[in-house]
């Protein structure tokens, strides 16, 4: 009767985390860069070997039936990073990437990595990211724009009043599931150098939208409240049952 316990409690807490990941990805469906987070749910704890008597009075002998789970625990959480869909701004500091890749940004606590192509020009002439982060060159260095008319090539090359003035460094990884970490809005922590192979291009004007679903978050919602539900009603029926069995041991007593 515990064990029932522990299994709808722990449904309830994993329930209520999988409604946490899913209202976030919901709030960010307009922002751009923003790339879904995924959830799974594992057993937590498992029994050794569980084995069924048979007829006692003829045969003695135990069948192994396997292991039993004790409930539900919180399972890996991963980024999707698919790519997002194009909205066309006409602003020529807003640029998208098309295809794998991400916008090097310098942060105070390092080098951090993005898809979220809202720049700006800030009053000392940096372009910078949406939250005031310098946006990196190939170099590695702050890039620098004079007032003028700002194009950007397909391959990250910058100019402005038709002079170079500089070259977007793109970091790509071979497997940025699991070579980057989140670490706060759109920004990610990875490797100081690329892992994988460039097959990326530059458009501008554009922005790349996050890549939640709605339709597919919305009917998640619903099936994370309706297993919650589910959960709540079985930890009110153990309760009930525990609280007759001391009864009617009490009464044996």
């Amino acid at each position: 009767m515990i064990k029932g316990f522990y299994a709808a409690v722990s449904s309830m807490i994993v329930n209520t985390y999988k409604q946490q990941v899913l209202s976030q990805n919901i709030s960010n469906l307009q922002t751009p860069g923003f790339k879904q987070v995924l959830t799974t749910a594992k057993d937590f704890l498992e029994t050794g070997v569980v084995y069924s008597p048979g007829n006692l009075l003829s045969d003695s002998r135990l069948t192994p039936i396997g292991q039993v789970g004790l409930g539900s625990d919180i399972g890996i959480e991963r980024t999707d990073f698919t790519q997002g869909g194009m909205q066309s701004t006409e602003n020529p500091f807003d640029l998208a990437i098309q295809g794998n890749g991400f916008f090097r940004i310098q942060t105070p606590e390092g080098i951090r990595y993005t898809r979220d192509g809202r720049f700006i020009r800030d009053a000392e002439s940096n372009l910078v990211s949406v939250e005031g982060f310098k946006v990196l060159n190939a170099n590695n260095q702050p890039i620098k724009l004079p007032v003028g008319n700002l194009s950007v090539a397909m391959d990250g090359t910058i100019e402005v009043n038709n002079q170079q003035v500089g070259k977007l460094g793109i970091s790509v990884f071979a497997d940025p599931w699991n070579e980057l970490t989140p670490d706060g809005g759109n920004k990610y922590a990875g490797p100081r150098e690329s892992t994988g192979t460039a097959d990326w291009q530059i458009v501008q004007g554009y922005l790349e939208m996050s890549n939640s679903n709605p339709t597919y978050l919305m009917t998640e919602m619903i099936q994370v409240a309706r297993s919650y539900e589910a959960a709540q009603k079985m930890v009110q029926n153990q309760d009930e049952l525990l609280g007759k069995t001391i009864a009617s041991l009490g009464r044996i007593g």
